[in-house]
């Protein structure tokens, strides 16, 4: 696929992502004014699992959108897919479409901003184009492979600070680090809820916790949203998110804008030996995901440097993370 077909399909799905996103904020705004519209909302595997009449609808939208204009390329909705038997990953080499029509759903339905439509298109099975669009907040993320990322098409991401700055070199000392609590909330070594906690304990704490591997983190953020996470540390707002049990179209498009600004996504789960070990590629599909912001050259290393070393000390104070799915 040349240059000209991506930078058309681009412009498809950023006008796909704005009208998207006014159907969510129509349909925000409906349940600020008729507050009875709780009989909408399904559970799905859990209470905290649920699923919304505009999660559908949103989806449908997107969904003979892209059919119309695109008809031969493959489409993998959040919906479509949950509502099916198989858990198989599905993304082939062939051009695919990637949606979360509403991520961030608990959010929706409580009236929290932190809410977004999220598309992503993939080519060879990894996202070279990345929309994400929080209608609520007026921010509108995007990128295409070899264009930048930006907010609002207006400014090059990231967009908090020029120049990038070097990350800590204390680090994770001095980050804020982003996590999620996820949907696996058992009780017991089963789950991943008790191994989630003690891994945001570990990074929270003094330096000197936990036989000197305390992080001492400046704070911990979890927004709802793996999509906004991402979104978040693609600005820089985040120096890194951990996270495990998401699925395709939660980071899709995040990993787009995130890559295409500078930033690096790589596996949650630690090796046996973090110091050592080189760090690998993300893997969608692998639904386990650890990622830094962007990161400026400092006197005594490169960017690239400084970010494998922040994932290398992540890895030693979190803990393995296991959310399976057929292959």
């Amino acid at each position: 696929m040349d240059d000209t077909q991506l930078t058309e399909i681009y412009d498809f799905a950023k006008q796909l992502g704005k009208d998207a996103g006014q159907l969510l904020l129509d349909a925000a705004w409906s349940r600020v004014d008729s507050p009875s519209t709780n009989g909408d909302i399904a559970e799905k595997e859990s209470s905290v699992d649920i699923v919304t009449k505009t999660d559908h609808a949103v989806e449908e939208f997107i969904r003979q959108s892209i059919a119309a204009k695109y008809p031969n390329h493959s489409f993998l909705g959040e919906e479509s897919y949950s509502a099916g038997s198989s858990k198989q990953y599905l993304v082939t080499s062939s051009p695919t479409w990637i949606v979360d029509p509403l991520d961030g759903t608990v959010n929706f339905t409580h009236l929290f901003p932190m809410f977004c439509v999220s598309i992503a298109f993939c080519i060879d099975g990894h996202p070279v184009i990345g929309v994400i669009h929080a209608p609520f907040l007026n921010q509108f993320f995007s990128s295409c492979r070899g264009q930048g990322a930006w907010l609002n098409e207006q400014r090059r991401l990231p967009l908090v600070r020029n120049p990038i700055p070097p990350l800590p070199k204390n680090a994770p000392s001095g980050c804020t680090f982003a996590c999620e609590w996820g949907k696996d909330r058992r009780e017991g070594p089963e789950g991943n809820l008790g191994r989630k906690v003690n891994s945001f304990a570990t990074m929270a704490m003094e330096r000197t916790a936990r036989g000197g591997n305390g992080g001492m983190v400046h704070g911990v953020r979890s927004l709802g949203s793996a999509t906004m996470d991402l979104a978040y540390t693609a600005m820089g707002s985040f120096d890194i998110w951990w996270e495990g049990g998401c699925w395709e179209w939660d980071v899709a498009a995040g990993i787009a804008i995130l890559e295409e600004a500078g930033g690096l996504v790589t596996t949650a789960n630690p090796p046996e030996d973090p110091a050592n070990f080189v760090v690998p590629k993300v893997r969608l599909g692998g639904r386990l995901y650890l990622a830094i912001r962007p990161a400026g050259d400092s006197d005594t290393e490169t960017a690239q440097e400084s970010q494998h070393r922040v994932v290398r000390q992540v890895w030693q104070r979190v803990q393995a993370l296991d959310y399976e799915r057929p292959e």
